[in-house]
């Protein structure tokens, strides 16, 4: 096993939530990255004392000023010389509008060096039909769109941004295509799908939303945790927990209904050829039986360092957005390498991460039994609850003790990326 790092000396500026105990947001991202060599500043949108799924949480927001004052102070010292931005969970539209000048501003010092910047966006909106930011957030999100080189949005995110319901791989296709031929994003990764034996999509809510007309919304806050974002969700706390995979983003409820539960996760990418068509791959993985949160957050930071590797391993970083030639066929893109080692990294840490919850949960349920249990309804409520905030803790993803399973991913062949050939798309 080589000490030596293959992922290039790469400067990311990383804009996204931060929380003080737990690996979500800008603590996981940051970690994982600096893992990988690279060189992290993190400018945090939210400081929270926790992920939000805990279902209470102090701390604060980051107002659009705050945010504008930190890149300034780095401009001023001419410390904004960054490779990459990584954007994540940003709490209002204000603070989406600035991250966009922050992302302009690099890409315009960039303007003379093809391939010298790369913008990875997470538009972090909502999931299974519900938003959990404002809706006025929405139209902000897809202005930035022609901006970013790499967008990561899970599939209601994506249906969103391209008014494209998707229910099947046809549909999927299409929305793609929408994002890389009316938007002119060069590569996108749709984080989670879930699809049965004929490719349809497994919905864990009846109802759909479109951008125009959004089911419900919620806007987290340090004052009430009860609605989810990137940094946490209300998870399934029942006997029978929910299903969470790897890729799947933390901001889903991770309820799901018991007749159409499937045991493994999808994840779909696509780079555009010079004429803007998709060329798709996917990517099959194991759902574990538990809620996890910072997944959405370990993907996006393993993508940039895997990524990055990849794209300097086929001389394409000096190209703009790098992009590969319309020969390089989707099983073989950079992309499709990367998400093959990102993936596999996720599932040796959520592995091990799920073995360490079960030992801790047992000890929980025996310390539980030796106590007695009490009787009435307050004495059921308070043994939920602790309940609920032990196996919190309990799942939160163990990266920091499995370093060697980020620097050294084992078992890619079993994921590697296959193309997606869709009729009519």
């Amino acid at each position: 096993m080589s000490s030596e790092l293959s992922v290039p000396e790469t400067r990311v500026l990383a804009i996204a939530s931060h929380v003080v105990y737990g690996y979500v947001g800008n603590k996981m991202a940051s970690f994982v990255m600096q893992c990988l060599g690279c060189d992290v500043a993190a400018i945090n949108t939210v400081n929270y004392s926790n992920h939000t799924a805990y279902k209470q949480v102090k701390g604060t927001k980051t107002s659009a000023e705050q945010i504008r004052d930190l890149y300034e102070g780095l401009k001023q010292s001419n410390l904004n010389n960054f490779d990459v931005l990584l954007s994540g969970y940003m709490p209002s539209a204000e603070d989406v509008q600035e991250v966009g000048r922050i992302g302009r501003d690099l890409k315009f010092n960039a303007t003379t060096k093809p391939g010298s910047f790369f913008w990875v966006l997470d538009p972090v909106m909502g999931d299974e039909g519900k938003l959990y930011i404002p809706e006025d957030e929405v139209p902000q999100y897809k202005s930035l769109l022609r901006e970013a080189d790499l967008i990561l949005p899970n599939q209601f995110e994506a249906e969103l941004l391209s008014d494209t319901q998707i229910t099947d791989l046809t549909s999927l296709a299409t929305a793609i295509k929408v994002l890389h031929h009316t938007y002119l994003v060069p590569h996108v990764i749709i984080t989670s799908l879930r699809l049965n034996a004929d490719n349809r999509t497994v919905s864990k809510s009846a109802s759909r939303a479109s951008s125009k007309n959004p089911s419900s919304r919620a806007t987290p806050s340090a004052s009430s945790s009860t609605s989810p974002d990137r940094s946490g969700a209300k998870p399934d706390c029942r006997p029978g927990p929910a299903l969470s995979t790897a890729a799947e983003q933390e901001d889903g409820e991770g309820e799901g209904e018991r007749g159409e539960e499937t045991d493994t996760m999808s994840i779909i990418g696509s780079t555009a050829t010079s004429d803007h068509s998709p060329r798709l791959f996917r990517i099959d993985i194991p759902a574990y039986p538990l809620f996890f949160s910072g997944t959405g957050d370990m993907f996006a930071a393993l993508t940039v360092a895997r990524l990055r590797e990849a794209t300097v391993a086929a001389d394409l970083h000096h190209t703009p957005a790098w992009t590969s030639p319309d020969s390089v066929p989707a099983q073989d893109l950079p992309l499709a390498r990367a998400t093959e080692k990102v993936l596999a990294t996720m599932q040796a840490v959520l592995a091990r991460t799920a073995a360490r919850c079960a030992d801790d949960m047992r000890v929980f349920e025996a310390e539980e039994a030796r106590e007695g249990c009490g009787a009435g309804v307050e004495a059921a409520e308070e043994r939920a609850r602790r309940r609920h905030l032990r196996l919190m803790r309990a799942s939160e993803v163990r990266v920091v003790r499995h370093v060697g399973d980020v620097l050294w991913p084992g078992d890619v062949e079993r994921f590697r990326a296959r193309a997606v050939q869709v009729e009519g798309v």
